[in-house]
């Protein structure tokens, strides 16, 4: 093989290789949330706990206009955050919708009252 086909075959590969760059940046990567009530997506609608938000005023702006879980009135960061990065929001890690292959999107393991003390949220 000449320099010419070295060249042919090296121009090739650098194609190649900013296609798949290219594939890989245009794609939502996965994403997990972990925290507090601020960013919990509805983890608390599945635990035996005082603290929640499935009832009104609760979701009065968020799209369903509905409550969801969240302890907010609309969407949290996290719903911000996936909307930026062109994925759904993320789901909580409790809800029965989240299957093996929405997993992989990622997942939402906040849940309100949590903390890393023994006695965080022992009055819920």
């Amino acid at each position: 093989m000449g320099a010419l086909g070295l060249l042919l075959v090296m121009a090739a590969a650098m194609v190649a290789a900013a296609a798949a760059a290219a594939a890989t940046a245009s794609a939502p990567r996965p994403f997990f949330v972990f925290g507090d009530s601020l960013v919990d997506s509805g983890n608390n609608n599945y635990l035996a706990t005082t603290a929640r938000a499935d009832s009104p005023p609760y979701g009065l702006d968020y799209p369903t206009h509905r409550a969801t879980g969240r302890f907010s009135n609309g969407l949290n960061v996290p719903d911000i955050i996936s909307e930026h990065l062109g994925a759904e929001p993320v789901l909580p890690y409790l809800s029965p919708h989240l299957d093996g292959h929405k997993l992989l999107g990622g997942a939402n393991f906040a849940s309100a009252g949590v903390g890393i003390l023994n006695d965080t949220g022992i009055q819920l």
